[in-house]
């Protein structure tokens, strides 16, 4: 069975609104844009804003448990319109109506945010260990209102702050949808080896980099390629005014540079990032000798840029729908019973659209729609690494499940956590089908695992290093098409080395997480190897693991990482325990490449 002969499921919306037409999706739209009236009007009535004394008493505690539990049932019902309208555009950029009420809502959510920046003055500038002590409500918040204190430090002036927020929408944001409209609608003339041609959705094009033949792998980059040159200028635009704005704004908050903002938002400090990379970068002798020992499964001397998704070992299995879903309901099942049952509610109520098709965007996600019910996205091809990328996302799912007994402003995850539950039900898969492997389907499956390393832990750090250069370039002016292809091209040789040529001059373009906050990266290879130390620490005691686990999912709002990772037995600042979890990574190269001597191509 093909990828063109699968049938593949869409998502069910319409148990959330019928339509955007909707009589109750515009009651509801109207209710939300009513709320923030409201929430103005309370925030004034109640003086929300930066103090200049810091004593609370019993009348601000009020205030506070007032404005608080109204902001968050406000943002409960933001939420699943807003990921309503997110999951329609997402999956047909040509849905005009849906772009027009999502921009709408932009445009009114102005108003939130100022009242977000107003907030965090607000308890920023009070006695916060004395409002713990007289109010249940900012102890149930305690993390959040720390964070806000550290927060308001680098605040602008109020009125700096509105003007940022009003202008949001037709700048930053503005270039950012214009990277997804352009990308999601972005097709690709792939040429065949026998001399046909087709017409791609970019997903479907880029999907290819998995095909058994190298011929066809090398078209479809060729082509891939291509496409992006074609359509470089306005992304390179939408990259210069992202870029622009943020370190504009970075600077004149008063951050020593542009990483130190990330750091508070992603829940760590400086210490940890800097043990994390320096462990990082002392395995990238290891990633290299698994791309040798790759390029000599395919018989080639050094891999290309397309080699690195190629198949090896046995015959790959194509993966119907029904099959991916019963290898995951499965595998889930022997973790848990929990785990399972919420995998079958989350098929059975059709929460995921896995099908490509051109006004989709690439890639996967997975976004809370309502508390513990989430959607899921992805352009499932029959790959393993598609399975695979299923109990990924169904992971995150499983997180926000963990998160519905939360608050809004308990529940807000930082980045550098939100992979935890997703690489854990990862490694499940890959551990469950390992089991039934013989040697060459070992091998595939090895390459797989691998293959998602290198680019969470190689290729990540070479858009760390791309992207803290374009703000170091972006000071003096924009970079042109040329140098950001140059920049690219620089940091993938500073982590790959001369293992992969060519490389991929046009990532930047690629990436949809350049377009949104800064230094959307790291925490991908924080999760990663946070999750292969818990999954460690499961294999090692399953039964103790299983008592604290999903606690500890439903408490990623309301502690920083470190704080968290201690109640695990984990420290993070500790740069043995990064190095602990690329051993896992390393054991599992030294099996490929055994496994890569005996193989033939």
């Amino acid at each position: 069975m093909t990828e063109g002969t699968m049938t593949l499921p869409r998502w069910d919306l319409e148990s959330v609104f019928t339509s955007i037409e909707s009589e109750e999706f515009g009651t509801e739209f109207e209710a939300i844009c009513a709320g923030i009236d409201e929430l103005v009007a309370l925030f004034d009535a109640r003086g929300v804003r930066r103090r200049d004394q810091e004593d609370v008493d019993a009348a601000f505690a009020c205030a506070f448990d007032e404005v608080t539990g109204a902001f968050n049932a406000l943002q409960e019902r933001l939420c699943t319109l807003d990921t309503y309208l997110g999951c329609l555009v997402t999956t047909n950029a040509a849905d005009d109506a849906a772009q027009a009420r999502s921009s709408e809502l932009e445009a009114r959510c102005v108003a939130l945010d100022q009242l977000g920046t107003r907030y965090v003055a607000w308890v920023g500038t009070s006695d916060v260990d004395a409002l713990l002590g007289i109010s249940e409500v900012a102890r149930a918040h305690s993390y959040p209102l720390h964070r806000a204190r550290e927060v308001a430090r680098y605040q602008m002036s109020e009125p700096e702050e509105n003007l940022v927020a009003e202008l949001r929408p037709s700048s930053m944001s503005g270039w950012a949808r214009l990277h997804s409209d352009l990308t999601a609608l972005l097709s690709v003339s792939v040429p065949s080896p026998d001399g046909s041609v087709r017409e791609l959705p970019m997903s479907a094009a880029r999907s290819l980099g998995s095909d058994r033949e190298r011929a066809a792998r090398r078209l479809a980059y060729e082509a891939e390629i291509e496409a992006w040159r074609r359509n470089a200028l306005p992304l390179a635009a939408a990259i210069n005014g992202i870029k622009g704005m943020q370190r504009t704004l970075r600077a004149r908050r008063g951050y020593a540079d542009d990483v130190e903002p990330t750091l508070l938002r992603n829940g760590t400090d400086a210490e940890t990032l800097k043990a994390m990379q320096r462990a990082c970068a002392e395995s990238f002798a290891d990633f290299r000798r698994y791309m040798a020992a790759k390029a000599r499964m395919l018989g080639v001397e050094r891999l290309a840029w397309y080699d690195l998704g190629a198949p090896v070992g046995a015959e790959g299995k194509r993966w119907t729908w029904p099959e991916a879903e019963e290898f995951v309901r499965r595998n889930f099942r022997a973790y848990s019973t929990r785990m399972a049952d919420f995998a079958d509610r989350a098929f059975g109520e059709r929460w995921i659209d896995a099908e490509p098709r051109i006004g989709k965007v690439g890639g996967a996600y997975c976004a809370g729609i309502r508390p513990g019910e989430s959607r899921i996205l992805m352009n499932f091809d029959g790959s393993f690494t598609s399975v695979s990328t299923l109990a990924h996302e169904l992971g995150h799912a499983y997180h926000n499940l963990n998160l519905a007994g939360r608050a809004p402003m308990q529940r807000s995850t930082p980045s550098t956590l939100a992979e935890t539950a997703s690489i854990f039900c990862e490694t499940l898969a890959f551990e469950a089908a390992a089991r039934e492997a013989d040697r060459r389907e070992r091998a595939a499956l090895l390459d797989t695992v691998l293959a998602r390393d290198l680019q969470v832990v190689v290729d990540i750090h070479s858009r760390f290093l791309f992207e803290k250069g374009v703000f170091e370039r972006r000071a003096a002016r924009d970079l042109a098409v040329s140098e950001l292809t140059e920049l690219m091209l620089t940091s993938q040789r500073a982590t790959y080395g001369d293992s992969i040529e060519p490389l991929h001059p046009f990532m930047w373009a690629v990436k949809g997480h350049y377009y949104g906050p800064t230094f959307y990266n790291y925490p991908y290879t924080f999760g990663l190897l946070f999750g292969i130390g818990l999954y460690a620490r499961y294999r090692d005691d399953p039964i103790a693991f299983r008592a604290r686990y999903d606690a500890l999912l439903s408490s990623t709002g309301l502690a920083d990482a470190h704080t968290l990772a201690a109640g695990m037995g984990i420290e993070l600042r500790d740069i043995a325990f990064w190095r602990a979890s690329l051993d896992v990574i390393r054991g599992e190269i030294r099996q490929f490449e055994e496994l890569a001597r005996g193989a033939t191509p």
